[in-house]
């Protein structure tokens, strides 16, 4: 990796190029609809345009955007204006989603937000708990303990849809 502090559009293209589909999967476990989405994912790179951060591998890099879209993604929905905002209305004009999901990825998308995205890290991306311990700062027992919360909760789930 370069040890510059400065970008130049082409590492910037590169970045992007690699990672974009990454990013996009995680803000759309937060967003839930193409349009907050995409927005979401535009302002995790504006992020790093401004940032300094010097990546050590590509590894460290991808973490760093998943963090920064997920902590974006949190913001958002803290933000007075997602408060004032009816979001359960939201569903309702919300655009179709960029990519298929299929029932499984459907059930991980309804649960609570700390056990949907381990899981998604987890399973959909491959990371390990520590990995994912690292990307979320939490303690790694805690990471655990939500995959496996997450776990019973989509268990009961499946198991429902099976009566």
């Amino acid at each position: 990796m370069k040890s510059s502090l400065l970008r130049t559009n082409e590492e910037l293209a590169r970045i992007y190029d690699r990672h974009v589909k990454t990013v996009y999967r995680v803000c759309f476990m937060y967003m839930k609809n193409q349009a907050d989405t995409e927005d979401m994912v535009q302002n995790t790179f504006l992020r790093l345009m401004r940032d300094n951060t010097v990546f050590q591998s590509e590894e460290h890099e991808k973490a760093w955007l998943i963090r920064t879209a997920a902590n974006l993604c949190k913001d958002h929905f803290r933000h007075w204006w997602s408060k004032t905002v009816g979001l359960d209305s939201a569903a309702d004009t919300a655009v179709e989603q960029a990519f298929n999901t299929d029932g499984n990825l459907e059930k991980v998308l309804a649960l609570p937000s700390k056990y949907k995205i381990t899981i998604y890290l987890y399973y959909y991306e491959g990371y390990s708990t520590a990995e994912i311990a690292g990307i979320l700062r939490k303690n790694q027992s805690t990471v655990r303990s939500w995959l496996s919360k997450g776990r019973k909760l989509l268990k009961m789930e499946m198991e429902g849809d099976l009566e």
